[in-house]
């Protein structure tokens, strides 16, 4: 708990986290006004002539549970960009201010240090998502209201998605980490790490409904691949026709940050930090 109580520390003491936090206060409210054309729309049907291979998915997504979770978790896409970049630089100011000798000096087993800083991450991102869940619980029912679709908090399915997206945000933390751990330098884990996220989310989201249309609807299932789209599974109010299930998107998030958690631990064990 002392290891962990400085990483969280270092962290109080710098910058880093309330410009993260401003950061993320302005596309908090993007994505809030997106979301809102989105629920009015599919609230209203104004949707037009719908295809009818795709009716079933349209119906699914226009459910009162599934337009209540997407609004309750609002924000998730850039929340989960900023706490993976968060949990690099936890990482990556230690190399960067290069204080990382004096702290393996101060705490030489290095396994316990990686542990500290997965959970001074962890805790920092659940701090990201329960600010966010706050203001979503307090819009959310406004807008839903609003369209005459009702809050659904009483909806069992609405709430396991509010705690599949603070799993979601955890786990992100983990992967900036390890991250940050394989790229030392600050600007190049920074910049990869957003290449990674935006770039593989839109390509994954292209390639996938491109090969879908030429080689079935299975091909949607690819998508379990790709961890910000399924980040976006963990997280809708019901199940989607052609999709995969939630519980998959979340296994699969899971072991990814197990795999990175693991290698991260493992590299700094062995790499020279001079």
């Amino acid at each position: 708990m002392t290891l962990v109580r400085s990483e969280l520390l270092k962290i109080r003491t710098t910058s880093t986290w309330w410009i993260f936090g401003l950061i993320s206060l302005p596309l908090w409210a993007l994505a809030l006004l997106f979301n809102w054309l989105q629920t009015d729309a599919l609230a209203g049907g104004d949707l037009g002539e719908v295809p009818a291979d795709q009716a079933d998915q349209v119906q699914a997504i226009s459910s009162a549970d599934s337009l209540a979770a997407n609004l309750y978790t609002n924000g998730q896409f850039f929340g989960l960009l900023i706490v993976l970049l968060l949990g690099i630089v936890v990482v990556t100011s230690e190399f960067f201010h290069q204080t990382v000798t004096t702290t393996f000096l101060t705490a030489p087993h290095r396994t316990a240090v990686m542990l500290a800083k997965l959970v001074a991450a962890g805790v920092l991102a659940l701090l990201f998502w329960v600010v966010t869940t706050a203001l979503n619980l307090i819009f959310g029912p406004m807008i839903l209201n609003a369209t005459d679709v009702g809050t659904q908090l009483g909806s069992g399915e609405v709430w396991t998605s509010v705690a599949l997206n603070g799993l979601a945000y955890l786990l992100w933390s983990v992967l900036g980490v390890g991250l940050g751990v394989l790229i030392r330098s600050q600007i190049g884990a920074t910049v990869t790490g957003i290449l990674l996220y935006l770039g593989g989310t839109i390509g994954a989201a292209i390639a996938i409904g491109l090969l879908a249309g030429r080689f079935g609807d299975w091909i949607n299932q690819l998508q379990l691949l790709v961890p910000s789209l399924a980040s976006s599974l963990m997280v809708a109010g019901t199940e989607i026709p052609g999709n995969p299930p939630r519980w998959a998107g979340a296994a699969v998030l899971i072991g990814y940050a197990v795999v990175t958690g693991a290698i991260g631990v493992a590299t700094i064990r062995k790499r020279d930090i001079s």
